[in-house]
């Protein structure tokens, strides 16, 4: 029987509570001292609408054949997976993107120009997302784990999880409040807009979530919907990732024909749809030093002419199918039919050449593409023209066709 007084527990439950308030805070504070935009707290429970959205977007065939948190949806919306005691997330945001970075291919300075052709000196270029051309996942996760070992020194368990499939970022980030969900199904952070990567310390402490989830504030606006290259917003806040160029250039399937030409000089990720987003629009740059690990607007030349090491050496944070670097040189060679002018035929002619007689029946069909785009179909040999491959022969007949 419990004998307590009641004031005596009153008082104990209201120390309880204030100690509780005191590590929450202090968390909070930690994560924007570490660097985070923005940083919340939401609750351990199953995440909505993440896991109906999940459910509902692969069975309308619009994840096409992303896996990643469409795998396992049980378990990638459910943070109990991670820790089975979890009571709490905290959720941090980091901003990311600069506008004044060191080509590390020329090494010399580069000012970011988003809608001009990716040339410099003459030199065939593509461009990377702004997400991937530096370490911001890595800051990222710094973050969290200080928020992390805040945690465990204060007798807590805490899990850092951060761009893997165990949890849907966004949502979590929508629960906790830091931002809302776009007509381009990316969270909006208030003065920054989506240029942020998300992430969580899953933790046993119960901590009083910062929430609700902020309304929509897009109103009217329909600039991501109508910037798309590919028209891949089929409805507000509902991309159809088969038609997503940030999906595009990752899957192991070839691009489809009809989107090639809108893939323009993107060899990794888009960010057209933040790109026109008022929101947190102009200069994106986030607090502090951002070492670049790779070229924003790499040479297409180095690209094509590399081996799988050295592709994979420099390239091999970013998400590549079946880690085969033929995924990157499909890419490559839609760019370069996108990008290139007659006045670079000496240094596209042997490179188109090299793919026309690739073993590899995926590079044989994107060069024929480039080839054509470029009015260089000369260079396709009599036994292309004589394959009985399929592949081949649609886009020999597409050729034809033109």
């Amino acid at each position: 029987m419990d004998q307590t007084p009641p004031a005596t527990a009153a008082a104990s439950v209201s120390a309880s509570v204030s100690a509780s308030d005191d590590l929450r805070d202090r968390l909070l504070r930690l994560g924007l001292e570490a660097g985070l935009a923005a940083v919340g707290v939401a609750p351990a429970a199953r995440q909505q609408p993440a896991h109906s959205v999940l459910v509902n977007r692969k069975d309308q065939g619009l994840a096409g054949a992303m896996q990643f948190t469409y795998r396992n949806t049980d378990r990638s919306t459910d943070p109990l997976r991670c820790l089975p005691s979890a009571k709490s997330l905290i959720v941090g945001a980091l901003r990311y993107g600069s506008t004044d970075e060191t080509n590390d291919r020329d090494e010399q300075p580069r000012t970011e120009v988003d809608d001009g052709p990716p040339q410099t000196g003459g030199r065939l270029r593509a461009r990377v997302a702004r997400y991937a051309r530096d370490n911001s996942y890595q800051l990222l996760a710094q973050a969290l784990a200080s928020i992390a070992d805040e945690l465990t020194s204060a007798g807590y368990r805490a899990v850092v999880v951060a761009d893997s499939n165990h949890l849907v970022d966004r949502n979590a980030a929508w629960d906790a409040g830091l931002g809302w969900y776009g007509k381009n199904a990316n969270l909006l952070v208030p003065g920054v807009g989506s240029w942020v990567v998300l992430g969580s310390v899953i933790t046993d402490a119960d901590l009083e979530t910062t929430g609700p989830p902020m309304t929509d504030q897009c109103g009217r606006c329909q600039a991501c919907i109508t910037g798309c290259p590919t028209d891949a917003i089929v409805a507000p806040g509902i991309v159809d990732a088969t038609r997503c160029i940030a999906w595009l250039v990752q899957a192991a399937e070839p691009i489809p024909v009809e989107l090639r030409s809108a893939v323009g000089d993107r060899i990794y990720g888009c960010d057209e749809c933040q790109e026109v987003c008022p929101i947190g629009s102009g200069d994106v740059a986030g607090p502090g030093e951002k070492p670049v690990i790779e070229s924003s607007f790499p040479d297409l030349v180095w690209i094509l002419t590399a081996s799988d090491s050295e592709l994979l050496d420099l390239y091999g944070h970013w998400y590549i199918a079946g880690r085969d670097p033929d995924v990157i040189r499909r890419t490559a060679l839609v760019v370069l039919g996108n990008v290139a002018t007659r006045a670079q035929a000496d240094d596209v002619s042997p490179l188109l050449s090299r793919y026309l007689t690739s073993s590899s029946t995926l590079l044989v069909c994107h060069a024929i593409w480039a080839a054509r785009q470029l009015a260089m179909t000369n260079l396709i040999p009599q036994q292309v023209w004589q394959s009985d491959d399929p592949a081949v022969r649609s886009e020999l007949e597409g050729l034809q066709a033109s």
